[in-house]
């Protein structure tokens, strides 16, 4: 209903009376004035006048309604512990392809290996639950895709200089702008959900506590619309999916990668190892070649360009 209201006020541009809304979407004026308080609530700014409602201006918000071709599939959290987390549940309890959780603020937002993400408000962070017809060993090619398009749309958006960084981060001027996570349930031979989880920088400053970070407000000088970023990925990711072979993400991902050819240090749950970053295979594993010549295959990992 709130969201029917927005659309309302949006196509009139102008003040609509009550009695326009109630009749319009067949419900009471009382119920009409309820939404509307509840929106102003929200950060909404609409006036109230003698001959009925006004849309001055719309907020950034993550609203389900403001995604109105994605609304059920869309679980917004002013706060959370992290957005894996809901998901996590969400998925376990059948929820559909494509599910995303998003977050104001996350209170544990996580990295890889466990790490921090630290999760301020004015970042961008959010959840996809994917259900995938694929074996398991296909699946790392879904994080590879998901940082490709990201990538690309930021270039795409802003006129940045994007690259992927292995094994799916994103740099500018070799500063992360976003970190990627993902989460794998698989049966015997077939993928049950994998949820992919984003921390984009956009209008926070994440550089007091992770000196080698930066966000796009920085880079750009302005704020940014997390609602039009969000909504222009989760088009471009869910049609990139749906429609481009996966067998050429990879490929297609070395051409924006800036972790190839130099040397680099690779930290894992087990052990560390340096050396110079030669090739991703074709499901996403890296290869490296150590100081005395050897081959080392690193499937998941910490990279640090050295």
């Amino acid at each position: 209903m709130k969201g029917q209201i927005l659309k309302i006020f949006k196509r009139e541009k102008g003040i609509v009376s009550g009695e326009t809304l109630s009749f319009e979407l067949g419900v009471s004026r009382v119920s009409i004035w309820k939404h509307i308080r509840k929106l102003q609530d929200f950060g909404y700014n609409i006036v109230a006048t003698t001959m009925g409602y006004q849309l001055i201006d719309s907020i950034d918000a993550l609203f389900p309604w403001e995604f109105p071709d994605r609304e059920s599939k869309i679980h917004f959290f002013p706060e959370v512990t992290s957005t894996m987390d809901i998901a996590g549940e969400l998925a376990r309890k059948g929820c559909s392809h494509f599910t995303v959780v998003i977050a104001g603020c996350q209170k544990k937002g996580r990295g890889r290996l466990k790490r921090i993400w630290h999760s301020s408000e004015g970042g961008l962070y959010f959840t996809i639950v994917l259900r995938p017809q694929i074996p398991p060993v296909l699946s790392l090619r879904l994080n590879f895709a998901a940082s490709l398009v990201l990538a690309k749309l930021l270039r795409q958006m802003f006129c940045i200089d994007a690259m992927v960084k292995w094994p799916n981060d994103i740099l500018v001027n070799n500063r992360k702008i976003s970190g990627i996570l993902s989460e794998i349930n698989a049966e015997s031979d077939r993928v049950s959900f994998i949820n992919i989880g984003f921390g984009i920088n956009v209008n926070n400053d994440p550089a007091s506590k992770e000196p080698t970070a930066t966000s796009l407000r920085c880079i750009l000088g302005k704020k940014i619309s997390k609602k039009q970023l969000l909504s222009e990925f989760l088009d471009k990711f869910e049609s990139y999916i749906d429609n481009v072979n996966l067998d050429n993400v990879i490929s297609e991902w070395k051409k924006h990668t800036t972790t190839l050819n130099r040397r680099v240090k690779i930290v894992t749950y087990h052990d560390v190892s340096e050396g110079v970053a030669i090739d991703v295979d074709e499901n996403g594993t890296l290869i490296l070649e150590l100081a005395d010549g050897s081959i080392k295959k690193v499937i998941y990992g910490d990279c640090f360009h050295v």
